[in-house]
């Protein structure tokens, strides 16, 4: 959607439909590379975990479902509203999802999003994806601001986030319905240095 703007684009458009969505490198070995058919019984398996469940309320329950969030993905990309993220390991092995989404290229601002599964956990795996989405998209590709929100009962989600550089800028009340009823939710936030 074109806007009449008084101010330049942040993000040029083309910058993500004009090229592949890339695969980024990770520190100690780990990857965040794009969805693959052969995905989809570790994305699906993923939603079984209760700490991804009790946090994310969107869950795909089959196979063909994951397919056409695998498509939706690819359409984020194209559109240029977003990119979904694999975070794996050496061996190719799905250890957690990471998502840059509600890209506004006008304005340089886009959400963050991750879990990781539970053998991957208390390791730093979704701090060092984190970091490394984060250092792409701020330097690499332009955004200003990168965004986040969790429950304020996730304390792990909130470390991260932390850790990352993304400051806690305050708390939205009531913000997030998740199984249990509603939860007030933490805003963090990381604005490009210029």
């Amino acid at each position: 959607m074109t806007r009449d703007l008084s101010t330049p684009p942040v993000i040029p458009a083309g910058s993500f439909a004009d090229s592949r969505q890339p695969t980024l490198p990770v520190a100690q070995g780990l990857v965040l590379r794009p969805w693959q058919p052969a995905d989809v019984p570790a994305f699906l398996s993923a939603y079984q975990d209760e700490e991804i469940r009790k946090w994310h309320t969107r869950r795909p329950s089959s196979e063909a479902r994951v397919r056409e969030w695998f498509d939706r993905y690819r359409r984020d990309w194209e559109q240029e509203k977003g990119g979904h993220w694999a975070i794996a390991g050496e061996d190719g092995e799905v250890l957690g999802r990471i998502a840059l989404g509600s890209a506004d290229l006008d304005e340089g601002i886009a959400g963050v999003g991750y879990w990781v599964l539970p053998a991957a956990r208390d390791a730093g795996v979704a701090t060092r994806a984190l970091s490394a989405l984060s250092a792409w998209a701020l330097d690499e590709i332009g955004f200003f601001r990168l965004h986040l929100d969790h429950s304020t009962r996730n304390n792990a989600s909130c470390r991260v986030a932390t850790k990352c550089g993304y400051l806690l800028e305050g708390t939205k009340r009531s913000a997030g319905l998740h199984d249990d009823g509603r939860h007030d939710m933490h805003l963090h936030a990381r604005v490009r240095d210029v």
